[in-house]
């Protein structure tokens, strides 16, 4: 049973890092700087930081195969929320900028998983 969960878990953890890339190279698409993937410190991590025009923004990615259990984005709760923040200042307390911070969440539907021909992804600006 162990072995078992441990298989879902690098699958799901395999999953979300292809989903991170996915949001990365749209994001740089779309003209947007990507600064840091999976920024990690004492307090947290965050998926992608990335910067256009006078933002920089703490992105959250969420990948999910389908919305029968909700939209990806309600998985971002108010703890997860919490640390986010505190996350995002300590990087910012490292790294001042003048740039405008914002929160988004990106929503990654891959309905065959990393099969999938076309994953929908989805924005939310200011998301908290």
């Amino acid at each position: 049973m162990d072995v078992e969960r441990q298989a879902r878990g690098a699958e799901n953890h395999l999953l979300g890092k292809w989903g991170e890339a996915l949001v990365a190279e749209d994001l740089r698409k779309k003209g947007w700087q990507v600064l840091a993937a999976g920024y990690r410190c004492r307090l947290g991590e965050i998926d992608l930081i990335a910067r256009k025009g006078r933002f920089i923004v703490f992105l959250e990615v969420k990948l999910r195969k389908s919305e029968d259990y909700g939209r990806a984005a309600e998985a971002v709760d108010r703890r997860k929320q919490s640390r986010l923040r505190a996350t995002a200042q300590l990087y910012l307390a490292q790294r001042p900028t003048d740039l405008q911070p914002r929160f988004d969440v990106a929503e990654v539907y891959a309905p065959q998983g990393m099969e999938t021909p076309a994953p929908r992804i989805g924005y939310i600006e200011n998301a908290f």
